[in-house]
């Protein structure tokens, strides 16, 4: 390296990892820019690989993840660039400072930690109330039931509604990787509930006491979500990583996904079968009420 040479812009030793990843990628005719372009990871960070300099990345588990990234792109073989450059930190050949970069996150790409909170609230809200007019409507659906009592025909009007008729979904959300791919969850603490890789057809269950989930992940468009068992839509399409975006159940139904929210409940007095309402709690029809009440007339007159 020449006196005037930047540190950063020197070529990796041979035989270090930069520079098989670098050999690999001349060797098929690759630009670093067409290889950000394969693997969704910025140009600079690749360049840093290729010349060893660790120390201008995220931290170890970006380096780690792109690394792999860029040996898939290459022909190299991921598992083997992964284990060599962990082997390389962990003998602190390669020093790397833990530092946060911006770029990662996409505001654009998802709302903000309050518009979520806001959204989550709101559908609480509309949850809370929903609940509370149905149990209204059955209510008074239980109080026209007694009218009947003169027909001859036995009523159920007394058994009460299964209760698990108004409760609220369990909200149980699970992460399932569609390929490898890179995740941090963490909560509103800032606690980390999980960090690193999965595996394709690997799943992680997000934690039901957790407060306000949320997730960072490389590659939002290789991650499937389930909430209770019904996928939502994917966080993102992959062009670029996301941060801090919530992966709760009320969060995710916030989005757009529509997933974690039950559908609405039929009223007490909707007319037949439809919407799983008993008959006990609809209203009598005129015409069946006459009838009762001349047959209860019928029967009380004398001989």
């Amino acid at each position: 390296m020449s006196d005037g040479e930047h540190p950063a812009q020197a070529a990796a030793a041979p035989g270090t990892i930069g520079a098989r990843l670098r050999a690999a990628r001349e060797a098929q005719g690759l630009s670093v820019a067409e290889v950000a372009a394969r693997t969704r990871v910025t140009q600079r960070f690749l360049e840093a690989l290729e010349n060893d300099r660790l120390d201008l990345l995220p931290s170890p588990t970006y380096a780690s993840g792109f690394a792999r990234a860029y040996a898939r792109a290459v022909g190299l073989d991921p598992a083997d660039v992964g284990r060599d450059i962990r082997g390389e930190l962990a003998r602190g050949a390669m020093p790397i400072r833990q530092h946060h970069i911006e770029e990662i996150a996409d505001p654009a790409r998802g709302p903000s930690r309050g518009v979520v909170i806001v959204a989550a609230g709101l559908a609480l809200a509309v949850l809370v109330l929903g609940l509370l007019w149905l149990s209204t409507g059955m209510m008074r659906g239980t109080q026209e039931a007694p009218a009947t009592a003169a027909s001859p025909t036995p009523v159920a009007a007394s058994r009460p509604v299964p209760a698990a008729s108004t409760a609220a979904p369990a909200g149980k959300v699970v992460l399932t990787a569609r390929d490898e791919v890179w995740m941090r969850v963490y909560d509103a603490n800032n606690q980390t509930l999980f960090l690193g890789t999965k595996k394709k057809g690997e799943t992680f269950e997000v934690p039901a006491t957790a407060d306000r989930p949320m997730i960072n992940v490389g590659r939002p468009d290789q991650l499937a979500i389930t909430v209770d068992g019904r996928e939502v839509p994917a966080l993102g399409d992959g062009k670029r990583a996301i941060k801090d975006v919530g992966i709760s159940a009320a969060a995710l139904a916030a989005r757009g996904g529509g997933a974690a929210t039950p559908a609405a409940a039929p009223t007490a007095r909707a007319t037949g079968t439809t919407g799983g309402v008993p008959a006990a709690f609809q209203s009598p029809a005129p015409a069946a009420s006459a009838r009762a009440g001349s047959a209860s007339s019928a029967g009380n007159t004398p001989d």
